[in-house]
């Protein structure tokens, strides 16, 4: 299955009134202002759009409203986050039928399973509909491991084309790519190791902080693409100490207080999560407009030869 998919794909958030009903207008505001920036596609319902903390009819809404604003601008993915197949394959043709692009695939929740469990998993989602499916990979969220093996009994699986990347051993892009070439598209989905992983073979980037700082996440992918390695290694010497709160527990309340510090959404975030407070939330703080003071020169310097 040929797909397009490539460059920056922000895990956009879900915005959340003061009684913590779904904003959907404001949630279509922040996915149209991450376009007009200039992100590649956009990723619906993954952890930071608060997957997990949506009912089955809200997850749908959700998304139909961010199809709906997308337009068909760039691809919309779903994230399928749920505790069994059923559901999975529930919510995976309703995503179909609300007009996604794809899905975001994760294992099973809280159950971690054996490697054949799981290839059963992806496959009885990736069989029950027809939309290209990116499998999501983060061991240390998910205490489930996507290895060479599981992925080598889903090769002939046509509608599974891409992996998210979210361990920290960037190691892996170079197995999976000298395992199976290109049959799998991949995606740095760590936002702390995503220059390495776009250097070691990731044809995109999955981001949490580019829902704060959009132009430079973009501009970062773009520099590397064209062979502008020094502009690229700048960008993400001043992003790398908010890439690193992708990776901590917090990392929701994290992306959305960085958004709303930086006029872009708020930081309301649904049960059992609660905004960041006291000491962390200073911190961030305190992170996000240094960041935002030191902002790099996007103008690109000479290009350099594109890697082999």
């Amino acid at each position: 299955m040929a797909i397009g998919w490539k460059g920056v794909f922000p895990a956009v958030t879900t915005q959340v009134r003061e009684d913590l009903s779904i904003d959907l207008a404001d949630t279509q505001r922040v996915v149209d202002d991450l376009i007009r920036d200039g992100v590649t596609g956009v990723i619906a319902l993954g952890t930071v759009g608060e997957n997990n903390s949506l009912e089955f009819d809200e997850k749908v809404q959700v998304l139909s409203a961010i199809v709906e604003v997308v337009d068909g601008r760039v691809p919309v993915i779903t994230g399928c986050s749920e505790y069994d197949t059923r559901r999975a394959v529930r919510y995976a043709r309703a995503a179909q039928k609300a007009g996604a692009d794809g899905v975001m695939l994760l294992p099973p929740m809280v159950y971690v399973p054996k490697p054949h469990e799981l290839v059963a998993h992806f496959r009885g989602v990736a069989q029950s509909m027809d939309l290209p499916i990116m499998l999501y990979n983060n061991p240390p969220a998910y205490r489930t491991v996507i290895d060479k093996d599981v992925l080598a009994a889903l090769v002939e699986v046509d509608n599974i084309v891409a992996v998210k990347e979210s361990a920290p051993d960037t190691r892996r892009f170079t197995d999976f790519r000298n395992a199976f070439g290109d049959r799998y598209v991949l995606f740095a989905g760590l936002d702390d190791v995503a220059l390495e992983g776009l250097f070691l073979g990731a044809q995109g980037w999955v981001s949490g902080l580019t829902n704060a700082f959009p132009k430079e996440s973009v501009e970062l992918v773009n520099a590397f693409q064209r062979g502008d390695h020094a502009k690229a290694l700048e960008i993400y010497r001043w992003f790398m100490p908010l890439l690193h709160l992708d990776a901590e527990h917090d990392l929701v309340q994290s992306i959305k207080l960085a958004e709303q510090v930086m006029g872009r959404g708020s930081e309301r975030v649904l049960p059992p999560r609660y905004v960041l407070e006291g000491a962390r939330r200073a911190e961030v703080i305190a992170m996000v407009e240094k960041a935002a003071a030191t902002r790099p020169d996007l103008t690109p310097t000479r290009a350099e030869p594109v890697l082999a």
